[in-house]
């Protein structure tokens, strides 16, 4: 599912549309790589006012922020998720040369997601944090 927001980032302001096909090529890029997951907007309720909010940070961020945008919620995009290991949508997933740097999750305040991109432009790489399964004693 898609939404004439969403579509905008990738057809008014070519944002890459991310497969797993291209993943590893777009997140390998040199720079802060910006993934966004929006989920299925006709269920997540914050998915077009993220895909409104996410283009106004690349401006703020001046070139620093190279995003594209997750369209297959329920096929690629779901192996992706669990690449990533996040719960909730929509999600930016910030991904370093490669590197996972970190996850902003639904939609901020405007001088959080500030905060937060400042302090994640220069965060070390980190791992994942994935799914947690729980253990349970037979």
């Amino acid at each position: 599912m898609t939404h004439p927001l969403i579509e905008r980032l990738l057809q008014d302001l070519e944002y890459p549309e991310i497969s797993l096909a291209n993943h590893d090529d777009f997140v390998a890029r040199p720079g802060m790589n910006v993934v966004f997951f929006p989920g299925d907007p006709q269920t997540v309720r914050d998915a077009t006012d993220v895909a409104v909010v996410l283009p106004e940070l690349v401006r703020a961020f001046d070139g620093q922020l190279r995003p594209g945008v997750v369209t297959d919620t329920f096929g690629d995009g779901k192996q992706l998720r669990l690449r990533y290991g996040f719960k909730e949508f929509p999600a930016l997933v910030f991904v370093r040369e490669g590197d996972y740097v970190g996850t902003l999750t639904r939609i901020r305040d405007w001088s959080e997601y500030i905060n937060e991109i400042k302090v994640l432009l220069t965060a070390p790489k980190r791992r994942p944090p994935g799914f947690k399964i729980p253990v349970v004693a037979a």
